[in-house]
């Protein structure tokens, strides 16, 4: 009975893939997502959902690491800051962070209560609870107190926040003064200059949108990106691409790493199954992938 369930339960997350993927009819927010995907992580070690920092990664473990490290060191993260992570999925990078970067302590917050659940059990496992508390919670409606940490951080999910606009208010109230807010964010590419390329951006990021519960409001490009930011009130704003150190590595990785295609779900990995021989710069082209930084005023 046990197999059959299992059987059972497998045959179940193929349907709902299938619906979800190749039919309107079955429409998903971002938890609900989240939901359907389980642990099905990108990387072999660990459960990271992170696309990868590929600068000097030769596999996708390294990249996720990369990915989380970058942002790290992005935020100056040291000895003795409080942190609050945002969308930290089964929280792989809150454990990097303590190991690596030493921070006094890290307040999860994630919309998902499926990753929340598993997230707590592995931070059990650690021996990490008193260095790292996962909160089930908005991005937008944090149950964090006002002023009450130096750095926020959100590792590829602001697209999904309704929106990220308001997620930048809610990270200036919950940060000190001259805290941190960086993210690894996905947003549009800038516009092609041929009209037909234009017309595939579109629809792609249209698409991407509705597949992944992307607000419109938060089809931004850098520049609207960083206007935002200032206009929530941050200073010293920086929201540069890193598309170049994404994209490609990624498309290469699933290409010729059989294991991690083999991680995907079935149904969600058969696009890329053809995807993967067309040159990526044509796959990726309506997005582009941001390093975007910021500080509350003092």
């Amino acid at each position: 009975m046990t197999i059959e369930r299992a059987a059972a339960g497998r045959l179940r997350e193929t349907v709902d893939f299938l619906l979800w993927a190749y039919t309107p009819l079955r429409p998903l927010d971002a938890a609900a997502l989240y939901d359907l995907l389980s642990t099905n992580a990108l990387s072999a070690r660990g459960l990271y959902l992170n696309l990868g920092y590929w600068k000097n990664a030769q596999t996708i473990d390294k990249a996720c690491e990369a990915m989380a490290s970058l942002v790290a060191t992005a935020a100056e993260m040291r000895p003795g800051d409080d942190v609050v992570d945002v969308g930290f999925g089964f929280a792989e990078q809150d454990v990097l962070w303590v190991e690596r970067f030493a921070p006094r302590h890290i307040t999860g917050v994630n919309v998902t209560s499926s990753q929340v659940r598993v997230a707590r059990e592995r931070i059990r496992k650690r021996g990490m609870i008193d260095r790292i508390e996962l909160l089930e919670g908005s991005a937008t409606d944090m149950p964090v107190p006002a002023t009450s940490c130096d750095i926020v951080t959100a590792v590829e999910c602001a697209f999904h926040f309704d929106t990220r606009e308001h997620f930048f208010v809610e990270a200036l109230r919950v940060l000190r003064p001259g805290g941190r807010l960086v993210l690894a964010d996905v947003i549009r590419n800038a516009p092609a200059i041929r009209p037909l390329q234009c017309a595939v951006q579109d629809f792609t990021w249209h698409m991407f949108a509705q597949k992944f519960a992307v607000p419109s409001a938060n089809a931004d490009r850098i520049e609207s990106y960083a206007d935002k930011l200032r206009n929530s009130g941050f200073e010293n704003v920086h929201v540069t691409s890193i598309r170049e150190h994404v994209f490609p590595g990624w498309h290469h990785a699933l290409r010729d790493d059989r294991d991690l295609m083999e991680r995907l779900p079935l149904a969600g990995g058969l696009p890329y199954r053809i995807l993967v021989n067309i040159d990526s710069q044509k796959v990726y082209g309506a997005f582009d992938y941001v390093l975007a930084t910021g500080r509350k005023p003092i």
